[in-house]
């Protein structure tokens, strides 16, 4: 399952100069470590990003040890349609798409559009930025999941929790494994349209961010301590999605993860996802329900030419 990448730092990544990415979430954590390394290696960078005063701070210190890199923040607030568009308004025409932002076991509260916090950002924002920029996608779309996914249940007859009690995990999971229902069945629609470009996705084991600590519980003190004794840096955590965006080679709808045990760090492997994951019908049920509540349509492209790095 390794196909040689056990070991694989970023410094052994092709050199990205004349190659574009965006990533979403890259004002902290994940997003921001993989915004810099890809900046280091010349690509050019745009950091979506719904903070961007912290993402500015993100891109000057990449400047700062990198003068030539290419980066820019602009906003992008995934829990609102309006913001999605917006963005996808101005997008010019990129390589890859990194989907990393996401929230974590939040409060129940509804984005600015009605849907569930988790699912609506870390799920259907996605979705539609996808969907909304797929003509202007060279190469790959990468997804950001989770180990979480495997006690995820997607239910389709009430995807935002608007009939059973909310739970916060278990929404979470949802979620997570919604991330990867997407990136199966957009392969499978790639596949069928004859289109070179490839979906993937990541995961990035334990690793120490800021998204362990916006429970609003005491849930913030305790993963603040085990993320001291047990996570991996955030450098760690970006690996996965640093090999799934930039090889050369890696399969469409590939499942990427760290090689350690219980995939909770090392080197980027290829990992299996659970067979949920890979249910066609579910996978098909979340595609329909995603487009009538983003109200975006998906048009794949047959042949894009896609480019590899």
């Amino acid at each position: 399952m390794s196909i040689g990448m056990y070991g694989w730092t970023p410094g052994e990544m092709n050199n990205q100069s004349g190659r574009s990415f965006v990533v979403t979430g890259a004002n902290s954590g994940l997003g921001a470590v993989t915004a810099r390394v890809l900046a280091e290696a010349g690509a050019s960078v745009i950091l979506a990003c719904r903070n961007t005063d912290r993402g500015e701070a993100v891109a000057d210190r990449i400047r700062k040890s990198q003068p030539e890199a290419q980066c820019e923040v602009r906003s992008l607030d995934l829990a609102d349609l309006s913001s999605v568009y917006a963005f996808t308004n101005e997008c010019p025409q990129i390589d890859v798409l990194i989907n990393n932002a996401g929230v974590m076991a939040v409060p129940k509260t509804r984005t600015k559009d009605g849907f569930e916090m988790q699912l609506g950002t870390n799920h259907l924002g996605h979705f539609a930025l996808t969907g909304l920029l797929l003509d202007r996608i060279t190469d790959r779309v990468v997804t950001v999941s989770s180990g979480m996914h495997l006690i995820g249940r997607v239910d389709l007859k009430d995807l935002n929790w608007e009939r059973r009690k909310y739970r916060r995990w278990p929404a979470y999971a949802q979620s997570k494994l919604a991330n990867l229902l997407f990136t199966y069945e957009l392969q499978r629609r790639f596949d069928a349209a004859g289109s070179g470009m490839r979906a993937v996705a990541a995961h990035p084991g334990y690793a120490s961010t800021g998204l362990q600590s916006h429970t609003g519980t005491i849930q913030d003190r305790l993963m603040r301590v085990t993320n001291k004794l047990l996570a991996q840096s955030a450098e760690g955590g970006a690996l996965p999605s640093l090999y799934a965006a930039t090889a050369p080679s890696l399969p469409g709808g590939s499942y990427v993860g760290p090689a350690g045990r219980f995939e909770q760090r090392g080197s980027p492997v290829l990992v299996r996802s659970n067979k949920r994951s890979r249910d066609r019908t579910l996978a098909k049920g979340l595609w329909e329900e995603s487009e009538a509540l983003t109200g975006v349509a998906y048009r794949i492209p047959a042949d894009t030419g896609s480019t590899q790095n």
